[in-house]
């Protein structure tokens, strides 16, 4: 009876680990202005090395794609982000989710989880040249270059927008990745705000810093992405 009840416990022991092995925190993978989810294929190939499932990966499809002045955090671009994070949360078998966003995708999935009071279901947050402080190419709001992306729901300094998501909760671990030679982010040649490199995010536990440009960021940290969420 003892060997008998030792097997029994070994094969629960085996499968609670093999189980524990294989539940991943769902991630949610949200793109910058006017790119598109396949922007991410590093990344979603990287994860599939580390052993997640397509039924783990949440990709929001936003915004125009023919008009990036166009896009802004107002309206129709919040549905696919907010979707995917409640979609995500729901399939998660650990019960929490990842975010990582890319540019403009940084700033709309900081909103959304404000919004949606999502934080507590967030372990790590990983933001990939976003633009927190603003940009200063669109200027300072009110003053702001007049397209809907610099505008008072979009990425001029000091925006509403901005104003808005200044230091709300995010999630448990929450990381930057940024550069000092953005295109975007430092297209004036100056890539801080007040002082502070834009693409920090506040309260963040570290923040990463490589020699790429704004799409580089993305596509060649695949591995540093990773590994921040695990």
């Amino acid at each position: 009876m003892k060997i008998i009840k030792m097997i029994v416990l070994l094969l629960i022991s085996s499968v609670v680990a093999n189980y524990a092995n294989a539940c991943k925190d769902a991630v949610v993978l949200v793109h910058g202005n006017s790119a598109s989810p396949s922007s991410w294929n590093n990344t979603v190939s990287e994860l599939y090395r580390r052993g997640y499932s397509s039924s783990d990966l949440f990709l929001p499809n936003w915004g125009s794609k023919t008009c990036a002045a166009c896009n802004n955090h107002s309206g129709s671009e919040e549905t696919p982000v907010r979707n995917a994070i409640i979609d995500a949360v729901n399939a998660s078998c650990t019960g929490r989710i990842d975010v990582i966003a890319h540019s403009m995708g940084v700033t709309l999935s900081i909103q959304q989880i404000d919004k949606l009071a999502a934080s507590g279901f967030v372990d790590s947050f990983v933001g990939i040249a976003g633009a927190t402080k603003g940009l200063r190419t669109c200027g300072m709001y009110p003053f702001n270059v007049w397209s809907s992306t610099c505008g008072r729901d979009g990425l001029s300094i000091s925006s509403p927008f901005l104003d808005s998501i200044a230091n709300v909760p995010i999630g448990r671990n929450v990381y930057s990745i940024k550069s000092n030679i953005d295109q975007i982010v430092c297209a004036t040649g100056v890539c801080t705000v007040n002082g502070v490199h834009s693409s920090r995010i506040d309260g963040e536990d570290a923040s990463y810093t490589y020699v790429l440009g704004h799409f580089g960021l993305q596509t060649d940290t695949a591995v540093q992405q990773v590994n921040l969420i695990q």
